[in-house]
């Protein structure tokens, strides 16, 4: 498929495809012509780096850690390792302390709504 259809079918930008390219998240074939052409697999690729990026890891951590994991269904391949777990157990640590945070900010909020409501 091109990129503008792998764009439509994942709703993603065909900017932000050419940046995961030019990462080495992902790969096209070229045509005679310079075009770029996905495989069918493009698009669990991309809905993948789509996840990893609202996890918050950056572009490094996910080149990192795409080759360890199927596009299909984001299991872990026969490259995984050790390392690999190391690092996303800090990523998972790092999320959990983001989501602590935000039920903080929440329940201040809440209290702020409440006492200008007069409740």
């Amino acid at each position: 498929m091109r990129i503008g259809e792998l764009a439509r079918c994942t709703g993603v930008s065909e900017r932000s495809l050419r940046y995961y390219e030019q990462e080495g998240l992902l790969s096209a074939r070229r045509t005679p012509g310079g075009h770029r052409e996905y495989t069918e697999a493009a698009v669990d690729r991309v809905r993948r780096i789509q996840e990893l990026y609202a996890a918050g890891l950056c572009s490094s951590k996910i080149a990192k850690l795409l080759p360890c994991m199927r596009d299909s269904d984001g299991r872990p391949s026969l490259t995984a390792d050790e390392c690999l777990v190391s690092e996303l157990t800090v990523e998972r640590a790092r999320i959990d302390r983001m989501i602590r945070d935000l039920q903080r900010s929440r329940a201040l909020l809440d209290t702020v709504i409440e006492a200008a409501s007069g409740r």
